[in-house]
């Protein structure tokens, strides 16, 4: 059904039993191309060069940000860092009491360290295989490589299959 608006009934010069004339379309412009003389191929050609550079800046926005995030994060992490080595320092401390504890109770004072550096060396080898156990389970990020390979596929020109010269 063409909907037809007032301006284009017909009259005929009288109003009663007027009847309706159903115009398919007005052209406003050349078929194929905008309003203001361009073509649907340019329009799509702008829009797609508009959308990348979208993303572009986008993209660039949130590099300068993250970097700017990243540089606050290492500033603090310097504290942090600062603070491991007091602590790491401040640890022998801990240990050389708790020798001299020992040989308070009653242990040779060689014995009494000694039984600390193995309780050292049990901790140590604690941490070092709980580390192990947690990096071996790290895996290549399959996922995102699949991805990647399917948007380069996606994107790759494919070339028209030449034909021989005979």
């Amino acid at each position: 059904m063409v909907a037809v608006n007032s301006a284009q009934k017909s009259t005929n010069g009288s109003r009663e039993g007027a009847e309706w004339s159903a115009v398919n379309s007005i052209p406003l412009s050349e078929e194929g191309t905008a309003p203001d003389g361009q073509s649907i191929g340019a329009l799509v050609k702008d829009a797609t060069t508009h959308l990348s550079t979208l993303v572009r800046s986008e993209v660039e926005l949130a590099k300068s940000e993250i970097a700017g995030e990243v540089k606050k994060g290492l500033r603090g992490s310097v504290y942090f860092i600062l603070a491991l080595c007091v602590l790491g320092f401040s640890l022998f401390f801990l240990f050389f009491t708790a020798a001299e504890g020992l040989h308070a109770l009653g242990l040779w004072r060689w014995a009494a360290f000694g039984i600390v550096f193995l309780a050292m060396l049990l901790v140590a080898g604690l941490f070092a295989l709980l580390g192990y156990l947690k990096v071996r389970k790290i895996r290549a990020p399959k996922r995102t490589m699949a991805t990647l390979k399917e948007t380069k596929n996606i994107t790759k020109r494919h070339k028209p299959e030449e034909t021989p010269a005979t």
